[in-house]
């Protein structure tokens, strides 16, 4: 047996394709075959491995017979029509017209994006756009000789494929799982796999809370263009609940805006409209410029964690303009902050905020070395009028409003000298200007002038073994002479300071402006770094802050009070696929102040990521009770289709855990389980104890599926 390669022509093949000679040779009908024979001189007989390729569409099958008069195909199978774009159907035999956009097929299987799969006992090919199948079996399931019922299947009586719309029209269909009716439905429409964005019901699931009650979330998306949505899911519970949850997404030419969030009435709070919003957006502007948006808001703070969105406890809205190039950054934003602590006002709080900075770094061309310029503007104020009471104790008037703008400048050169040491020189002078209002201890105008020089010595040891590891140990010695001169300035922006191997040999360790570090110091360190080519890397830090005199500018929990800060130390371990990061504070009795532990760890089919954070009590940091918890996060692929995962968060003080939570998802080529417990222990005046439920069921292999999962395995 030999194969015969023909290229139809004219003479040959006349489809409707080749009858006019200017049609492109993209669009000429390729024939391959065993064997060709002519009959009459209008039927063209094709036999044997048949192969007919035509305007991005490929024919296979084992005999096709061309009638040039009736301009029919007739098919004999096992055939299989592939149009190009992810569609395909197999048959037994066929009737067709020349272009295959007409025509019979049987016994036959439709094939979409090689997922769902639809098997009729007969197809019609109608004008190139409508596949209608008679008798069908819908399923993305695979199913094995052994076991031929699949975990889910459609039967209806009719369906209707509109290749342009990408559309799945069913009439008669019944639902069945595991081969067992569960739902008859006598219309239904379903998108088909290559659609991603279609109006219409998306995946349910069913959510059961001890302070809610059971209920079932049913979204229906609503396409609005090509350019925008919106998704509605209403949320009715067996407790009286009533909640619509909305989502609105828009893109522009230069950006996009999203929408979310909710509207109840429960029984939590009676008689009351309950809700919460968030707004983000971001777009491009002329020369090279970014304009963020956020906006958020709530009704009451309880909503939030009565209906689980995820947010932080002080609800933040903004506007900013920024760019960001190699030696410049420019910021201008307005913020407005919404407290929904316990205990905190937002009256007393600045909760109206806006910042201009221009940062610019540069060479200094004869002086040598890198300098810094930074301006920046900044006010904020708080919507009390009281300028003499402190209702929340935290030592600011309730009203105190501010204004502020500082310049600064930072230079710093560095010198190799001739034994391997390296040396640098380094300063910064900043002025700030302030406006304070509302005020009877600090109010009216304050100008404030610092200064900081320092001189730095780095001696680096370094290591290169016969087998590839890399050592390097590099001690560092810094002396800094800081000083100021102006009025008193109060502090609200630095009063939460962290001191880490990051700012060791900072100038100042505050980080905001309104604090300034003073006096004459030395930080003092040492670094370790092990690199090994077997894929470890081992880097650890070891430092601490001298001082002339105690200038008090520090509180105990920040680990640099006193002439002698706490030692600082920090380390990091990465080795086969284990990143440990550790950072403690401590001083020369080696009592602990802070410390931070972060590990994950990933392998094939389990992943752990959990933390630690310990931090004494601190009046000055606003912390009446020292924090001690962990947290965890884990999860297990137990086979090829089952995950479990598991979340928890303990608090070591209150000696119970805070929140826990167990996941199961099972997932297959064709289905997604994902069922979900969780329970919060913690409680307040505004909340309570909740323990909620979860499961939703997704069918996959239709248009916005989630990703299949792992095919079943026939033996």
């Amino acid at each position: 047996m030999f194969r015969l390669l023909t290229l139809i022509a004219a003479l040959l093949l006349a489809l409707p394709a080749l009858a006019q000679d200017a049609v492109s040779t993209q669009e000429r009908a390729t024939l391959v075959a065993d064997a060709l024979q002519i009959k009459d001189n209008s039927t063209l007989i094709a036999q044997g491995h048949v192969e007919v390729f035509y305007q991005g569409q490929k024919l296979t099958a084992q005999s096709v017979t061309y009638d040039q008069t009736a301009d029919r195909l007739l098919i004999e199978g096992p055939m299989v029509l592939s149009d190009g774009k992810g569609a395909v159907i197999l048959a037994n035999q066929a009737e067709m017209s020349a272009d295959f956009t007409q025509g019979v097929l049987t016994s036959a299987r439709l094939v979409l994006q090689q997922q769902l799969q639809l098997a009729a006992a007969e197809i019609q090919r109608v004008d190139g756009r409508y596949t209608a199948m008679q008798r069908v079996v819908a399923s993305s399931c695979k199913i094995c000789a052994g076991s031929p019922t699949p975990l889910w299947e459609i039967r209806a009586r009719r369906v209707v494929h509109d290749q342009n719309e990408r559309q799945l029209y069913f009439d008669q269909a019944q639902f069945r799982l595991a081969g067992v009716p569960v739902m008859y439905i006598p219309r239904l429409r379903i998108p088909d796999p290559t659609l991603k964005r279609a109006s219409g019901f998306l995946l349910p699931s069913l959510r059961n809370s001890s302070n809610l009650g059971t209920g079932l979330m049913l979204p229906y998306f609503i396409k609005m263009g090509e350019s925008r949505d919106l998704t509605v899911t209403p949320f009715f519970t067996t407790d009286g609940n009533r909640t619509v949850n909305l989502r609105y997404r828009q893109a522009f030419a230069t950006g996009a805006i999203d929408i979310a969030g909710g509207v109840s009435r429960d029984d939590l709070m009676p008689g009351e409209t309950r809700g919460y919003v968030l707004g983000t957006g971001k777009f491009a502007l002329p020369r090279g410029f970014t304009l963020d948006l956020r906006v958020e808001a709530v009704s009451d703070p309880a909503y939030i964690l009565d209906y689980d969105y995820p947010t932080e406890d002080r609800l933040e809205s903004r506007a900013e303009v920024s760019r960001t190039r190699r030696n410049e950054y420019i910021s201008g934003r307005l913020i407005a902050f919404h407290s929904i602590r316990e205990g905190e006002d937002n009256a007393a709080l600045p909760s109206r905020m806006a910042d201009l900075t221009y940062h610019r770094r540069f060479t200094l061309g004869g002086w040598g070395g890198e300098g810094g310029f930074e301006l920046q503007a900044h006010g904020h104020e708080r919507t009390s009028n009281d300028a003499l009471n402190d209702s929340n104790n935290d030592d600011i008037a309730d009203g105190r409003d501010m204004q502020r703008v500082s310049l600064r400048a930072d230079w710093r050169k560095n010198y190799l000298l001739d034994n391997g040491m390296e040396a640098a020189v380094l300063g910064e002078a900043a002025a700030d200007f302030y406006l304070i209002g509302q005020d009877a201890d600090y109010d009216g105008s304050k100008t404030r002038l610092h200064s900081a020089v320092g001189a730095e010595l780095r001696w680096p040891w370094v290591k290169s073994q016969a087998n590839g590891v890399s050592q390097v140990i590099e001690p560092v010695m810094q002396i800094v002479v800081g000083s100021r001169s102006g009025t008193t300035i109060p502090n609200e922006d630095s009063t939460l300071v962290e001191f880490d191997e990051a700012n060791l040999f900072d100038l100042s360790r505050f980080p905001g402006a309104d604090a300034v570090e003073n006096g004459t110091r030395a930080n003092l360190g040492v670094s370790y770094l092990r690199l090994d080519p077997n894929g470890w890397t081992l880097g650890m830090t070891v430092g601490r802050v001298l001082r002339a005199e105690d200038t008090g500018q520090f509180s105990e929990g920040s680990g640099l009070s006193g002439v002698s800060s706490d030692w600082m130390a920090a380390w990091q371990l990465n080795i086969a696929g284990f990143d440990l990061t550790n950072r403690l504070l401590f001083d020369d009795d080696l009592a602990m102040t802070k410390a931070e532990l972060q590990a994950a760890y990933t392998a094939d089919r389990f992943t752990l990521v959990t933390g630690y954070v310990h931090t004494e009590a601190d009046a000055a940091e606003d912390r009446r009770k020292p924090i001690s918890e962990l947290t965890l996060a884990s999860s297990y692929q137990l086979t090829d289709n089952w995950a479990g995962r598991v979340a928890s968060r303990y608090d070591f003080e209150a000696e119970r855990a805070a929140k826990a939570g167990l996941g199961l998802t099972f997932r297959n080529e064709c289905m997604l389980v994902d069922l979900s417990l969780s329970r919060r222990f913690t409680s307040s005046t505004s909340v309570k104890p909740t323990t909620s439920f979860g499961l939703s069921v997704e069918l996959l292999g239709f248009g916005g599926s989630s990703t299949p999962g792992p095919s079943r395995q026939c033996r």
